[in-house]
């Protein structure tokens, strides 16, 4: 059951990163990633951090657990939280992988701030405002049930954490300041990353047309 986990976390990933990147490239000749220079210890960088730690201690987590040189969490295992983990986990990828193809050619991994991407307000961005996110989390959720461990919990905290930071101090400020008005309208009736949950709550007010 361990392998299992670690085959769909694989296999999500390589799908969410590499094969969406493939194909926004094939469909517009652009990967789709921004990875420009932030300066070191800012809260932007902190993201990029704890993002990518989360990315290689879930890997490692789910690895170490399949071979039976780390222990799960004896409190959590069982058929039941297996079997509700294997089900978040398939819907938290569903989300992700469906909500990447929502966003078409404005899909993209970091931010460009000299770029203006079309507001995507269609499809699961009319429940919450970072569907992508929310489905990232219920994913690995899912698979901390399926394979508990405290190194997958600690992976988990990092993901969530990272997440948190680069919606806030990122994303946000950047979609506020390049759409305004429209922006404030769009935050003012969606949740952040749960339906009708954070609506409203930006960090800068937002400017422009």
């Amino acid at each position: 059951m361990e392998w299992l986990a670690l085959g769909i976390y694989l296999t999500g990933a390589i799908t969410a990163l590499g094969v969406r990147s493939w194909q926004q490239y094939r469909a517009t000749g652009d990967s789709g990633h921004r990875h420009g220079q932030v300066p070191t210890g800012s809260a932007a960088w902190w993201a990029r951090v704890l993002f990518a730690g989360a990315l290689l201690l879930f890997t490692a987590a789910l690895t170490l657990t399949a071979t039976g040189a780390l222990p799960m969490i004896a409190t959590l295992e069982g058929p039941a939280s297996w079997t509700v983990g294997l089900l978040v986990t398939l819907v938290g990828f569903a989300v992700v992988l469906t909500a990447q193809q929502t966003m078409g050619a404005s899909w993209r991994i970091g931010v460009d701030e000299t770029e203006r991407t079309d507001l995507v307000v269609r499809g699961m961005f009319t429940l919450v405002r970072n569907p992508i996110f929310t489905g990232m989390i219920t994913a690995t959720a899912g698979l901390t049930l399926m394979a508990p461990s405290w190194l997958q919990l600690g992976a988990l905290a990092c993901l969530v954490t990272g997440i948190e930071l680069q919606v806030r101090v990122v994303e946000e400020p950047y979609l506020a300041r390049t759409h305004g008005a429209a922006y404030s309208a769009y935050t003012s009736r969606v949740g952040r990353f749960l339906p009708r949950v954070g609506r409203g709550h930006l960090d800068h007010a937002p400017s422009g047309d």
